[in-house]
């Protein structure tokens, strides 16, 4: 309901309009009549009515002047001017003052409920805009501690005018204690449960280590704390010159990462970056400590890491590429699994050592797994034989957030494609051994069968080769075809009447006197007793 006032110096125009309208069904509240604007002005100042019904010609102060007043100290009242032809160009200075309507007497009801109803859905309209602006204030107010960290992060990373600094400082009464400042970056490595937990258990940890940080830091002036989208609390940390700056983030990471482990199951990383100033690129902030934070992946977890003394490790040259790569693919072909995974301890001892960069081991993995993936793709293997179906190696690397952790992975990969070489090669070999057997077999009765001739056919280095045929068949190469040649010579003596001579050239010797000495030494016996033996038991 909205309160009214009628104001008119003729005491029935006041009853009359009082008394015949329906104001509760239009939705006011008649609180009143006065019959001058004097009397009114006093009356408003005690009650603040919403509308006030005046007429123009009154003693004392006449409906101009009260309009005046009402405009000068009561602005939001709705004056609604009763006038006669006479007095219209009062009416017309009147609303130029804040009426908002005006009526032409004499009034008749329907005039002033149309006059009124109308009035009624403007202040309907204006409170719903007032109550949506209060709310409006009312959610900026309850989001201001978000408002604060979303631009906290917009100032940490991007790039902004000295104005708008200026007046979001200003805006969220953001104080600094110097024109320097360092800001530290923390992370949970890894949540310590004695049983399993939910994801909303995950958050209530996260949001505690926001409090706890928040805590430590309440009482260091000109420090503020916000969180990032990816669940990280950042603190900034202002001062008046660097050393200075890294003693306090160094003594507020230690205190933070102390609370927080002792009262929470969590292990904890906090990066250090660069002091920067108000006035240079403050992105740099931000980068730098995270830079810190990713030093984890590999000298570990679980610790604080300040970046300048990262940065003035003595930094080695990149390893040769060519070098490490040629030897990997070694490794894969001809090495052991223990081989490969000593290999692989070593070179992680080596990224350790020299404490890359994060996104230079990156480079370095990424490079050894297309090295990995080439190597199966030359020698034919199908990787998904080797890995799995839908297995994306380059995407499972990019996904561990300590180099332990990709050590691990990388030695179990690392032995599952050695393991499909070598069984491939042994497959390979067992194959060409046949086929070498199978060619000796056509081949024998040829006085120029050797292994240079054999090893041809079967695309075999000589070495290989023999070493391979050994261990297939227990028998040298000359063994082999030896054995071949005297059993054949064996079957010809019994089966056909060939001379000595004619068997030797029949299984590949061309000297019939080195063919017999063979012979002999092969069976105890020379051709010709062999021969009589065999046919005297036959008879």
């Amino acid at each position: 309901m909205y309160k009214l006032l009628i104001v008119d110096d003729e005491a029935l125009v006041r009853e009359a309009i009082e008394d015949q309208m329906d104001w509760e069904r239009l939705g006011f509240e008649c609180i009143g009549s006065c019959e001058d604007g004097k009397e009114a002005l006093d009356f408003i100042n005690r009650h603040t009515p919403d509308v006030v019904l005046t007429d123009i010609g009154m003693p004392f102060m006449n409906g101009i002047e009260l309009t005046r007043e009402l405009a000068a100290n009561f602005p939001k009242v709705k004056v609604i001017i009763f006038t006669g032809y006479d007095d219209f160009d009062f009416a017309q200075q009147a609303l130029k003052l804040q009426a908002v309507d005006y009526i032409l007497k004499p009034v008749t009801a329907a005039e002033l409920e149309q006059v009124i109803s109308k009035l009624r859905s403007e202040l309907d309209s204006e409170r719903n805009q007032m109550q949506d602006f209060e709310q409006l204030k009312r959610q900026l107010r309850e989001n201001q501690p978000l408002l604060k960290e979303r631009f906290l992060e917009r100032f940490a990373t991007s790039a902004m005018t000295e104005k708008q600094k200026n007046e979001n400082f200003s805006y969220f009464e953001i104080e600094w204690n110097g024109s320097c400042m360092i800001e530290l970056a923390i992370e949970v490595d890894e949540f310590i449960w004695s049983q399993p937990k939910t994801l909303s258990d995950e958050e209530l940890i996260r949001f505690a280590v926001y409090n706890i940080a928040q805590e430590i830091t309440a009482d260091c002036s000109g420090t503020l704390i916000f969180r990032d989208r990816e669940n990280r609390v950042h603190v900034i940390i202002s001062g008046h010159e660097t050393n200075e700056l890294h003693e306090l983030s160094t003594q507020v990471a230690e205190e933070i990462h102390s609370k927080i482990t002792d009262y929470l199951p969590v292990k904890l990383s906090i990066g250090i970056g660069h002091v920067c100033s108000l006035t240079d690129k403050v992105q740099r902030l931000n980068q730098s400590a995270l830079s810190a934070l990713d030093y984890r992946f590999v000298i570990g977890t679980n610790q604080i890491i300040c970046i300048w003394d990262m940065e003035q490790r003595k930094r080695p040259e990149l390893l040769s590429l060519m070098d490490w790569e040629s030897e990997l693919v070694t490794k894969l072909k001809t090495g052991s699994p223990e081989e490969m995974e000593e290999w692989i301890r070593q070179l992680f001892i080596m990224f350790r050592e020299h404490a890359f960069p994060f996104d230079i081991c990156h480079m370095y993995l990424q490079r050894m797994v297309l090295t990995i993936m080439h190597t199966l793709y030359v020698m034919g293997i199908d990787s998904e034989q080797v890995f799995g179906a839908n297995q994306a190696p380059m995407k499972e690397i990019a996904k561990f957030s300590a180099m332990g952790e990709v050590e691990v992975w990388l030695k179990e990969q690392c032995g599952k494609v050695v393991g499909s070489i070598k069984s491939m090669r042994e497959h390979q070999c067992v194959f060409q051994i046949a086929k070498a057997i199978e060619y000796i077999k056509l081949h024998y009765m040829d006085s120029k069968l050797s292994l240079k001739s054999v090893c041809y056919h079967v695309s075999m280095s000589s070495s290989y080769f023999s070493s391979i045929f050994k261990q297939t068949n227990g028998k040298t190469f000359v063994e082999f075809v030896t054995h071949l040649r005297m059993e054949k010579a064996k079957e010809l003596l019994i089966v056909s009447a060939l001379k000595s001579y004619e068997i030797a050239y029949a299984v590949g010797y061309s000297d019939p006197h080195y063919f017999s000495g063979a012979f002999k030494k092969h069976t105890g016996e020379t051709p010709t007793d062999y021969r009589h033996k065999k046919i005297k038991g036959l008879v």
